[in-house]
């Protein structure tokens, strides 16, 4: 799989990025240790040298697995984690860093990312020069190597930019979930910032695996998510009939095509998250599909189908 620059870093990451949230178990069902440690082995032995975390994910559960999966080969590997927006006090920043350290088993993150902005969930508000003061000391110690950020709109990237160098930005984003395109993407691709696009599958809807009848179990989360609901979903379903006969095309899974779809945009790569080996490989084979012009144009009118009736609230879910 051939590699590419995060932002105006030094460091080299894969198109297709491994995300780890369904890892930490919590908020999800049915995932077990052993099958999350194969499958993030099996998404390094297909190419994938790029893994994402967050001590959110499972209370640092998920950066453990991670470790116990990849610490053998951890020069060969990026780890991105993020601290999560109740922790963005200077101490908080610092003392977050140290706990994902020693989950991961490591002496240094690649790529440190703030979560979320300051005040959401009902977090404590703090300034982002506060924040990026831990985050730019933790960089000249040699803790971290990059800083990035997570679900931030343009304006705030634009603010948080002014106190140090940010490398990425890691927003929701696929076929299904538009809103980047008309805010951040832009100030991203004129000023060499990567986007990391996470939900790339749209939480597995972009897969067809999904029936207009199915149900969740209880705990999953993604029974709060807004494509899962009502007309949305019937909106979904119909264009995925539309979608297949393009992944056909490419003898590809529909997965496998809306990753294409994501990482086809200038400066963008896709995170995707895998139950289990054989998702994982499939995930990492994606980079292989070759999207034509005209395929990009079809799935364009065939996404709108459904992000144009959404709103503009850029929270996926209610929680």
């Amino acid at each position: 799989m051939e590699l590419q620059p995060l932002g105006s870093s030094k460091i080299k990451i894969s198109p297709i990025v491994m995300g780890t949230w369904q890892a930490g178990k919590e908020m999800w069902v049915g995932i077990d240790d052993s099958e999350s440690i194969a499958a993030i082995r099996a998404a390094y032995d297909a190419g994938i040298t790029t893994f994402d975390t967050a001590e959110a994910y499972g209370n640092g559960h998920s950066e453990r697995i991670l470790a116990k999966a990849l610490s053998d080969v951890r020069d060969r590997v990026v780890y991105a984690t993020k601290v999560f927006a109740n922790h963005l006090r200077y101490d908080q920043v610092i003392k977050a860093c140290e706990r994902s350290l020693k989950n991961l088993a490591t002496d240094i993150i690649d790529l440190y990312q703030i979560h979320w902005p300051s005040g959401s969930f009902n977090t404590p508000k703090v300034p982002i020069e506060e924040t990026m003061r831990a985050l730019n000391e933790l960089k000249v110690q040699g803790k971290i190597r990059a800083i990035g950020v997570s679900n931030f709109s343009r304006q705030q990237l634009e603010e948080v930019a002014g106190y140090g160098e940010i490398v990425s930005l890691q927003p929701p984003y696929s076929l299904f979930w538009r809103q980047l395109e008309t805010d951040a993407m832009p100030y991203c691709v004129e000023n060499d910032v990567t986007i990391l696009a996470y939900s790339p599958m749209a939480q597995g809807l972009l897969t067809g695996k999904f029936t207009p009848e199915h149900r969740f179990a209880p705990g999953d989360h993604r029974t709060k998510n807004r494509l899962f609901e009502g007309e949305n979903y019937r909106r979904v379903q119909a264009a995925l009939d539309k979608l297949r006969l393009i992944a056909a095309k490419h003898d590809c899974t529909p997965g496998q095509l809306a990753l294409a779809w994501v990482i086809s945009h200038p400066n963008t790569c896709a995170i995707a998250g895998a139950r289990n080996p054989i998702q994982a490989a499939q995930n990492a084979a994606a980079a292989k599909v070759k999207l034509s012009a005209e395929d990009l144009k079809q799935m364009d009118t065939i996404g709108r189908s459904v992000t144009d009736q959404l709103d503009d609230n850029p929270v996926m879910w209610k929680f």
